[in-house]
């Protein structure tokens, strides 16, 4: 029967979202012999290298660290045999496992998803989550298999998303969740209870990686459809439309039901919020950003840059 300290683990992420659960590997004093994360990158104006989340915090533990430009890469797949792994954890690692890895560790590479799979497969589940309306949603650990997130499910845990509730702020919560859905999947892993339930490929949908195009608000649509798009877009990329040729984000937005207008008219504004009339009912946005500007309560930006009702946004 494996114990944590005998479960030689390596640890694969990249992003924030990885940290709580390889802070919870730190903790549980699982026998970590490596993290694997994506090379250091160019950041900011200044384009300087910059390392991963998941390096950093792993470096301050003294965990080797690898950065392999591929995985796929004989020479990469190489040094991981060398580790001898029983265990590979994947949370937001950011490279597609090879045949020739999954079948590395003893035991299991398993994965730790941000959805309720067999629901929102792929790169971005939390955004297209909020942006399709659901009402929950929640983590996943599987089994890696060949495809993408197409594994057998071991433990799976519900949240629910709050009305307003940003990508952003679920992302911080959902992180959170996966750390303990993963601790539970290496308590039943230890204790020789995990079991494996194949996931309905029916039930599934797939969440795609974000383009700064996704946006772009339609005003066509309805109010409670672009307030969805907003939050799911929230912090990143950001919803915009066009105001007199320059884009203008819009964030914090909620939505109303009892005015009407031509869609994407500017209905009323004031320290209260931008009212937008929508191909049914009324956005109303808490939050505006110019091009090169920082992001601004509606009553500091207006105090710059009035808006006037009667104004048309643009979709172009």
């Amino acid at each position: 029967m494996p114990t944590p300290d005998n479960l030689r683990t390596v640890f694969m992420g990249t992003p924030e979202f990885a940290l709580p659960t390889l802070e919870g590997l730190l903790a549980s004093g699982i026998n970590l012999v490596g993290v694997y994360t994506q090379p250091d990158r160019p950041k900011g104006r200044g384009k300087k290298l910059t390392a991963s989340p998941v390096k950093m915090l792993a470096l301050d533990h003294d965990i080797p660290v690898f950065q392999p430009q591929k995985l796929r890469d004989p020479v990469a797949v190489t040094g991981l045999q060398e580790l001898q792994p029983d265990l590979i954890v994947v949370v937001a690692y950011g490279q597609i496992l090879p045949k020739a890895v999954l079948e590395i560790p003893r035991y299991h590479c398993i994965n730790v998803h941000a959805s309720l799979l067999p629901k929102y497969r792929g790169a971005a589940p939390i955004n297209k989550a909020i942006m399709d309306g659901e009402s929950e949603t929640g983590v996943t650990t599987m089994l890696m298999d060949v495809g993408l997130d197409t594994g057998d499910m071991l433990v799976k845990r519900r949240l629910d998303i709050g009305e307003n509730e940003t990508a952003g702020q679920l992302h911080d919560r959902l992180a959170l969740l996966g750390r303990k859905v993963l601790e539970e999947t290496l308590r039943q892993l230890c204790a020789e209870t995990l079991t494996a339930e194949k996931q309905d490929d029916a039930l599934s949908c797939y969440a795609p990686m974000l383009k700064k195009e996704d946006g772009l608000i339609d005003w066509q649509r309805t109010a409670i459809e672009i307030h969805n798009q907003v939050r799911g877009l929230d912090p990143w990329p950001g919803a915009y439309t066009y105001l007199d040729g320059e884009v203008l984000k819009i964030s914090a937005t909620t939505v109303e039901a009892d005015l009407s207008g031509e869609p994407g008219t500017i209905l009323s504004a004031d320290k209260t919020g931008v009212r937008i009339a929508c191909g049914a009912g009324v956005l109303v946005v808490g939050e505006l950003q110019s091009p090169g500007k920082k992001r601004l309560a509606v009553m500091n930006f207006l105090s710059g840059k009035p808006l006037f009702t009667g104004t048309r946004l643009d979709c172009r």
